[in-house]
């Protein structure tokens, strides 16, 4: 579900400045997506995931991921596009602090800052950069439509959550 941020970081901007975007307007759309990921952060998450748990927390990450990446494929309509810039907080903030919550609860002390430079590493960095360099192919050759593979990586991550909440 991270990786699936590649497209996006790569390529938003020049959607959207192409399709007659102002560099101000598409300026406030990212700066949108930090706020809200900000706020998750600092204030909804934590009580999010005490409510719904980590595998839960996942689950509506990928779901809002999807919702995110589907949005941009089908449209650069403004309100549109800031309602999936809002989604960030979830589609990264939550999906992070779930993933920190998982790696504190499953892994013992001792391991843990290896587990931490694991998952920043490969986790963050690999699934990043591996779908930031899918991301040039596919949208050359599906232009915005390519979203919809950021979508479909998001949804892949549902049985896992799922898989999580059954253990």
């Amino acid at each position: 579900m991270i990786g699936a941020h590649g497209l996006h970081e790569a390529f938003a901007m020049i959607l959207w400045r192409a399709s007659g975007i102002g560099a101000g307007a598409a300026g406030l759309l990212w700066a949108e997506a930090v706020a809200a990921e900000v706020l998750v952060f600092l204030t909804i998450g934590p009580r999010l995931l005490g409510r719904i748990g980590l595998a839960g927390g996942l689950a509506l990450a990928a779901a809002a991921g999807a919702l995110r990446w589907g949005i941009a494929a089908q449209t650069v309509a403004l309100p549109w596009l800031a309602g999936a810039q809002a989604l960030h907080g979830l589609s990264f903030a939550l999906l992070h602090l779930a993933c920190l919550g998982l790696i504190g609860e499953t892994v013992p002390a001792h391991l843990r800052a290896t587990a931490l430079t694991l998952y920043g590493s490969v986790g963050l960095g690999l699934a990043g950069a591996l779908v930031t360099l899918a991301s040039g192919p596919l949208y050359a050759a599906f232009g915005a439509r390519a979203f919809w593979a950021m979508a479909a990586l998001s949804l892949a991550a549902l049985p896992l959550a799922h898989g999580l909440r059954a253990r």
